[in-house]
Formats: C-alpha cells, structure tokens, sequence
C-alpha cells in the first residue's frame, strides 16, 4: 500500500439494512458533507441505497458505480477498475466521495472491491460502519442472536451447499436467502432444525416482513431475504 498522498477523500458509508433511523450519525454527517454521493448500480435492480438516504443528499451530484450481479471475477474486476477510476479522477481534484452502501461495508459487500482498489492507488479511504442486517432482524424478531458462550455462524446461503455450515454447533444467520427459501426449508426440516428457525425479508424497508417460525413462511421472498437458526437449547 503506498502512502497517501492526495488531498480527496472517498468514506465507504454503511447505511444499516433500510430504515433511514438506523443511520448512525456519522454516516448523516459525511452525506450532508460530501461533495458527491457514489452508490452501486445493477441494470433493472431498485436503487435501494439512494432511497434509503434520499433525505440528506439532496442536490448533491450522484455517481452510479456499475456492480453486475455475476460471480465471473473477470467482468468483475474490470468493472471495478473503471469505477476506482471515475472515484480516483474526482478525488484527484479534492472531492470528498461518500459510496454508501447497505448494512456494515464489512459484511459481504461490494463496495470493498473499490476501497482496497482506491487505497492501492494512494488515495485516502475510510470505513464507517453502519448497522448489519442480522442485527437489525434479530431486533424485530425480539431475539438474540448469541448470549453466553453460544456462538455466531453468518453465512451467504446463496453460495454452494450449506451442510458443512449447518453442521457447525452454532447459532446461525444464512444471508442473501431468497432464492434458496424452498431447498433452505426443506433442508432444515430433514435435520429437524425448521422449529428453531426465523425468516425475516426486506428488513426496515417497505415490505417488511417478520416470521418468527419458519416452517410457515411462503418462500416466494426476494434478495434481502434472511434466515436466523438457533442452535439447539439456545
């Protein structure tokens, strides 16, 4: 990593799972401050993250940074490379850039593709943490996702198999469910699991929706989809 040298600088801004309420008050400051607001953009997908914030960026000039929703890691890598480079060209004039992104940036996100990319090009780069999505439905769903000495599993469901995972003596969180909703469920009623689990779909957004069993959910969810599994005796 090179030292940086240059006087913009880019905030990976987490905006927690969709009630704007759950923005911390860091994150509301970088936004009211920055000079432009960057946020993913995938070709016929709802740009969620710019609803989320709508209310503090007002009039702020708007960089949509492509982020196809493809597992090839050559497309990828160059999309990535030339959004490193519309951000590096506005922090080379001084902007500060504000890429807000859903949940924590931490947490299976896409914007640290740019972060590490932007750091490598000397530029200075900071995280801001935001609320996790698991955090926030385990808050609906008036649980608790670990206590004591139990342990927290969090998984992406919508890569590979799960068994492996759902062998570990662990409470769970499977992110990115929805597609998997049906073979999820079926899965866990064979390990007789289904009783110990919880749905919770579009968190803090419109459409919410909270099922506290599982076995009764109707599995026609969307992406922001999550399942919570409790270890037995939890």
């Amino acid at each position: 990593m090179t030292e940086n040298k240059k006087t913009g600088k880019l905030y990976g801004v987490g905006i927690g799972p969709g009630d704007p309420e759950l923005l911390t008050r860091k994150a509301v400051r970088i936004l009211h401050t920055a000079d432009v607001i960057a946020a993913p953009y995938a070709e016929g997908r709802s740009q969620t993250a710019l609803i989320i914030v709508r209310e503090f960026i007002h009039g702020k000039p708007l960089l949509r940074c492509p982020a196809p929703m493809t597992r090839d890691h050559g497309a990828l890598d160059a999309v990535w490379q030339q959004n490193t480079a519309q951000v590096c060209s506005l922090l080379e004039k001084g902007k500060t850039v504000a890429f807000v992104t859903l949940g924590d940036p931490t947490i299976y996100s896409t914007y640290m593709y740019l972060h590490r990319r932007v750091l490598e090009q000397g530029y200075a780069a900071e995280l801001v943490p935001g609320v996790p999505s698991f955090c926030a439905a385990a808050a609906a769903l008036n649980c608790s996702l670990c206590e004591g000495e139990e342990r927290l599993l969090i998984v992406p469901s919508s890569h590979g198999n799960l068994q492996d995972s759902l062998d570990v003596k662990a409470n769970k969180v499977l992110m990115k469910a929805g597609h998997q909703l049906g073979a999820l469920q079926e899965t866990l009623r064979q390990r007789g699991e289904l009783d110990r689990a919880a749905l919770v779909v579009n968190c803090g957004m419109p459409g919410e929706r909270i099922v506290p069993s599982f076995a009764e959910a109707e599995t026609d969810a969307g992406y922001f989809s999550l399942v919570i599994v409790k270890e037995k005796n939890s």
